[in-house]
């Protein structure tokens, strides 16, 4: 397939540029795999498509604040960076910008001097592998905390006032560039209801990296070479995934990178169970499931892996259908927009 076949018009005003309060008042597109029946609910009518014995997957990631501002010390010039993988303690994979101002040597200050940082490599590919310094009876996440700003999608202009909106409720391992954004649909509340129906909840852990916004440029979409991504697959839910199974339960994954950990796992080991590593997968049509029965998502930009994924679960045709719909009707795309829930 080419990535042209995976285009749409979108109007620029459906980009949603702040979250939906509260959050399970987003509107949720109801998708059957069994046949072409499209219904607009909200997202708080997510709990009447869950059954006794169905397992909910989530990814309890949380997005690191890791776009900081400084200036260069030699000079005063401003300077961005944005923390993408940490190498050791204190060694990070770092955008600069501009790079002009971040040479190998370079050194800079943050947060009024209470961070600090020298340039030790330009890679290739033109990321710096960066050294901070601090005072030792801080840490480098605390420092982040205070200094930091969401690292936002490019779509997204205007400032977020409240960080913990870019990070889903159960949030727990500190790590992402960028937030599993299904997740931000849900509230305590509903997660509870859900566990009062009888729906059993696991967590996996899978680290977003800012791959996920690098767009498609091989025009035959089998040539795109996938970023990679740290996952963690625990024993607990594994074993919570195999007992759904089991029984007769659906595993309905909550995002894209929920699907990916899952289908790793199960490709890379033959079966659900407890892994760790790293995954370059790479989802689109004529991709065998060999997991997820159910999957909750966000609409995603054209010719994106995101919407390479969901045509494969819910086919090609039928997705993008939904996604027509989804402009007529005037949903709210991408990162703070709606859902969609394929069953």
């Amino acid at each position: 397939m080419n990535k042209s076949d995976f285009f749409y018009d979108l109007p620029e005003e459906l980009i949603a540029q702040h979250p939906m309060e509260p959050r399970d008042h987003s509107r949720m597109m109801v998708l059957s795999k069994e046949n072409n029946e499209i219904l607009h609910k909200h997202f708080y009518d997510v709990l009447d498509y869950f059954k006794t014995g169905d397992c909910l997957i989530l990814n309890n990631t949380r997005v690191l604040p890791a776009r900081i501002y400084g200036v260069k010390k030699e000079t005063g010039a401003n300077v961005e960076f944005l923390l993408l993988k940490q190498i050791e303690n204190d060694l990070w994979e770092t955008l600069a910008g501009p790079g002009k101002r971040a040479k190998e040597g370079a050194e800079f200050t943050f947060g009024d001097g209470i961070l600090e940082a020298k340039v030790e490599e330009v890679l290739d590919n033109g990321n710096r592998i960066v050294r901070f310094f601090y005072d030792k009876s801080d840490n480098i996440y605390s420092i982040l905390d205070k200094i930091g700003q969401m690292p936002l999608p490019h779509y997204i202009t205007e400032e977020l006032e409240d960080k913990e909106r870019y990070q889903t409720v159960y949030s727990k391992e500190l790590g992402s560039a960028a937030a599993p954004t299904a997740g931000l649909h849900f509230t305590n509340d509903i997660l509870e209801k859900l566990k009062e129906k009888g729906v059993k909840i696991g967590y996996v852990t899978l680290h977003v990296g800012l791959g996920t916004f690098r767009p498609v440029k091989a025009e035959k979409i089998e040539d795109h070479h996938m970023h990679s991504e740290h996952y963690h697959l625990p024993k607990e839910t594994a074993d919570l995934i195999n007992e759904t199974k089991s029984k007769g339960g659906r595993v309905i994954a909550v995002g894209t990178t929920s699907c990916r950990t899952l289908e790793s796992a199960a490709t890379f080991c033959g079966e659900i169970r407890e892994d760790d590593r790293f995954t370059d997968i790479f989802i689109y049509p004529g991709y065998k499931f060999k997991c997820i029965d159910g999957l909750l998502t966000n609409f995603h930009l054209p010719e994106s892996t995101l919407i390479m994924l969901v045509s494969a679960f819910y086919g090609y045709d039928k997705t993008f259908t939904a996604y027509k719909e989804a402009v007529n009707e005037k949903y709210r795309f991408f990162s703070f927009g709606d859902c969609m829930l394929v069953l």
